[in-house]
């Protein structure tokens, strides 16, 4: 379930964001980018060869500055060393070793993460050989040569790369303890309902080693079943900057939803729903994450009988994409309805991992057609054949029709709800699959 993560660290000006625009190409069989980011992409899903990872984009490390930029950035490429599984080191041929690449070299030693030395702008290798020799001085690895504006060397790069990545093993595999990722804002309560959730007298703690400075994997007990909760109160940070706050927050949360089942979203009550939260929200639903909204403060909320409703239709309009998920009003300060965040996590699990056989769909997706005709294009009919259940976490469904690109979203929205209407499946994404009958089909 967990992709393992690549964060590319280097000072600036080495070609960080060049490398990763040329990694998150379709040449590698890239996704897609996911939300999260606006005007500056910093992370991507990508594929090579057998392995699926997360790839991380940073700003630029200058050791030695108070520029309160140059700092910020540093901050940014500390957090992103903490989180990844291997680091890509990379270093400029055309400038040559110099002072800071040292630097950079130690802080990563220190991080004890497999690292990966790519000597970038090699666009030549017989006449830069000497050069990139040159890089063996930080005692960090073999360089490998790459261009990364010409695409060259990123087989060997990739190869080393993935070689690195952690292995499953049985133990991890048949761990069946729901994880749930506790993500938000900075401020919005994440540290608090932990602490509430940890403190409860109907809960048994043990604390296990996470993966990063700021994140911890909690195990709480609660009606005799474990659940391990991602703690990612890391998140908060005093900068004022809010696009290096924004930069933090997805690193963090993207991060958490790869070890996580089920992702709450803190949101603050005081402060409504603000864009970073359909962000990072953003990033569990295109994960097929189980979600819960938990609004929290409510006890800051002066109230009457319609205060609720108002409020749960206006998270309902502002994260329009994900109307399945479950919400919830507490207060992690005062304890209020917290008990009530396991209930929805076993609703959501139940959800995640519900099956439905392939004649209930196939009448479902038939009274479906009759009551909304398949749109036409110039006089040719979509027409749907068949539909089965495929997978779960999250449920996946398989329809075969007569041609896909008349099979426009909309049309795919209405199956989705009709199916939605008979099974409930909230809290959790509905992922549908559309093939030409004939597409790896014989029928």
């Amino acid at each position: 379930m967990n992709k393992p993560i690549v964060a590319i660290v280097g000072r600036p000006n080495v070609g960080k964001s060049t490398l990763f625009n040329a990694l998150a190409g379709e040449q590698i069989a890239i996704v897609k980018d996911y939300p999260g980011v606006t005007r500056d992409r910093i992370y991507a899903d990508t594929t090579w060869l057998d392995y699926a990872f997360t790839l991380i984009d940073t700003g630029g490390i200058e050791p030695s500055t108070n520029d309160i930029i140059l700092k910020s950035m540093r901050e940014q490429a500390e957090i992103a060393i903490e989180t990844a599984d291997v680091i890509i080191f990379l270093v400029d041929v055309r400038q040559g070793l110099v002072d800071s690449d040292f630097k950079v070299a130690d802080m990563l030693r220190k991080s004890k993460k497999p690292v990966v030395l790519a000597v970038n702008k090699v666009d030549d290798f017989k006449s830069l050989e000497a050069d990139v020799y040159e890089f063996y001085n930080l005692g960090i690895g073999d360089p490998i040569a790459i261009a990364a504006s010409g695409k060259l060397g990123f087989g060997e790069l990739l190869d080393e790369v993935t070689k690195h990545f952690p292995a499953k093993v049985a133990a991890d595999e048949e761990d069946e303890r729901p994880r749930i990722a506790i993500v938000g804002r900075p401020n919005a309560g994440k540290s608090s309902l932990i602490n509430k959730l940890s403190g409860s007298e109907r809960c048994i703690v043990s604390d296990i080693a996470g993966t990063t400075r700021d994140a911890i994997d909690t195990t709480i007990k609660y009606n005799g079943k474990d659940y391990i909760f991602v703690d990612t109160a890391g998140l908060r940070r005093k900068s004022k900057i809010k696009e290096d706050l924004e930069r933090y927050s997805i690193i963090r949360t993207v991060a958490a939803v790869e070890k996580s089942d089920v992702v709450i979203l803190m949101i603050d009550a005081t402060e409504g729903v603000t864009e970073q939260d359909a962000k990072i929200i953003g990033i569990a639903h295109e994960r097929g994450r189980g979600i819960i909204l938990a609004v929290n403060k409510w006890d800051a909320i002066e109230k009457d009988d319609k205060t609720m409703y108002k409020f749960r239709d206006k998270i309902v309009q502002i994260l329009s994409f994900v109307p399945y998920a479950e919400i919830l009003f507490i207060s992690a300060l005062t304890g209020q309805r917290i008990t009530k965040i396991f209930d929805s996590i076993e609703v959501v699990i139940q959800n995640q991992n519900l099956r439905v056989k392939t004649g209930v769909l196939n009448e479902i997706m038939s009274e479906a057609v009759v009551m909304q005709q398949p749109p036409t294009d110039k006089g040719k009919r979509l027409k749907l054949y068949y539909i089965t259940q495929v997978g779960i976490k999250p449920p996946t469904f398989v329809i075969f029709c007569n041609d896909k690109e008349l099979f426009h979203f909309s049309y795919q929205r209405y199956i989705e709800n009709k199916i939605r209407e008979a099974f409930g499946f909230s809290g959790t994404s509905i992922k549908i699959i559309v093939r030409e009958r004939g597409e790896n089909d014989k029928n």
